[in-house]
Order: C-alpha cells, then structure tokens, then sequence
C-alpha cells in the first residue's frame, strides 16, 4: 500500500508539474516572435514630407499625432488582409541592386495603409501593378525608402520579415460615432501590432458580465450598435495572430466624448 501510495503521488506531482509547464508553454507562445526572412519588393509614394502617408486605409489619422511618423508602409492586399495587417511592424533591407546603401541598412516600418492593386498593369513586364496580389509588396514613405536605398531607384528587392512592434505605453483608443453607435480606431498595439477582435463594456469595471462584442467596421476600427454614453468604458482585445486577449479596464471616464482619444494602461506583450 506504501509503495502504491508512493508512485500515485508521484503520479500526480509529475502530472501538476506537466500542467505547470503546459500553462507557462502557453503563456509563452502568446508572445509574438520574429519571422522568417523572406524576398518581395519596395517602392515609395509621395515627397520627403511624406504628407500623402498621412490618414491611410488604416484610419490612424496624423500619423505624427497618433505615434507612427514616418516609418510607416501601405501594404499589398495580400499582406493588407483586409485591415486585419494594420498596425504590423516589418523590417527589411534592400537587397541585390547597386541602388542599395553601402551595408545594406535594416529598416522598420509600421504598417498604416493599403497598396491597392492595378490591373491594368503587369509586374511581371516590369510595368508596374507591384501590389497586385498574390504579391507580397511595400510601398513605403519616401523618407523610410531613403534610409535604406537611392530614391531614384524606384523600386528595388528587398528581403524583409515580421518583427514585434515596440510601443511606448498602453493601447490606444480614438472614438467616433454617435449616440447609437461606437466606432473605436485602436492604436499603439505591441507585440503582433494587429487586433482580431474586440469587445466593449460600459460601466462596473472590466470584471463579470455585459460584454458587447465589436464587429470589424474596416482598417483598424471596431464597432458597437449599442447607446454607451455617460458610463466609463473598458475593452477586451485579441491579436489577430497570437490570439492573446488583453483586458483594459476603465479606459475612458464616464464624461468621455467622442472625437477623443484614450489611452489604457496595459498592451501586448
């Protein structure tokens, strides 16, 4: 009886040991890692000033305003994937081409806008429609293209990979809509950068019940059907590609307006 007691306990430490590890595994993997390294091409749109950059199909606004500046990109439809890429960090290098600069300098951009397809024209003839899927493509803000590669090249190869994005300070919120109806644009996501879904509660704090989950209006922007006036708000987000969900508990105060932007205290990791 003493022996089989012996090995049920060991049984059953092992057993909380595996799940200790199992729950410490997932923590883990929440964690968004760099990709692989992986060829495409980069072109640029706009002046030094890069003006044009500003606003986007993202919906981020002054870019300056909201924490991008100017190391931002307009991604292809493919790597666009229909606003669920907004807010992804690339970084790249140019390669194989003399317009490259001498060490070949890494660069990373965010990414804050769509490179839409053109059809009436071939990339495979060199004449344009770089963004046509199934291409990977960036076209960045001239002054992110300068700092790796002559600008009079045009378009040059690239070798580039997902990376974390690295943001000060906690998620971001901008609200628009009216009474009836919210619409939040979420800024300054770390970790993956992208949101996949997304709820929102009005009142008592982020804990228990009363959740309205937020449909996908378009970029980075979620909506709620739902009167939320004069209550302070909290939101749950999940990053579209590690699925993690973070809890922002009374972002807003009960005088919250809309044209405003909030900023909670936690973010991704």
């Amino acid at each position: 009886m003493a022996a089989a007691s012996s090995t049920t306990a060991t049984t059953a430490i092992l057993a909380a040991v595996i799940i200790s590890l199992a729950g410490a595994a997932t923590t883990v993997d929440a964690r968004f890692r760099a990709m692989q390294w992986t060829p495409a091409h980069a072109t640029f749109y706009g002046d030094e000033t890069a003006s044009e950059t500003m606003g986007g199909a993202c919906g981020y606004g002054n870019l300056y305003a909201s924490g991008y500046g100017t190391d931002t990109a307009a991604l292809s439809t493919t790597l666009f994937k229909d606003g669920y890429g907004c807010g992804t960090c690339y970084q790249m290098r140019c390669v194989g081409t003399a317009s490259c600069y001498r060490g070949s300098p890494a660069i990373t951009v965010t990414a804050t806008n769509l490179c839409p397809p053109n059809w009436a024209e071939d990339p495979d003839r060199g004449a344009g429609g770089w963004c046509n899927p199934p291409r990977a493509h960036f076209d960045l803000s001239k002054p992110a293209f300068m700092r790796m590669a002559d600008w009079r090249a045009g378009i040059v190869p690239v070798m580039y990979r997902r990376v974390p994005c690295a943001r000060a300070g906690g998620l971001r919120f901008a609200l628009q809509g009216n009474p009836y109806w919210l619409l939040a644009y979420v800024m300054n996501v770390a970790g993956a950068g992208d949101v996949g879904d997304m709820w929102v509660k009005a009142g008592g704090g982020g804990g228990g019940g009363g959740w309205v989950r937020m449909s996908h209006n378009w970029g980075a922007s979620y909506q709620a059907f739902a009167q939320l006036g004069g209550q302070a708000l909290s939101f749950k987000v999940t990053s579209y590609t590690t699925g993690q969900t973070i809890l922002a508990a009374g972002v807003t105060p009960a005088s919250w307006c809309f044209g405003l932007t909030y900023q909670a205290r936690v973010n991704f990791s």
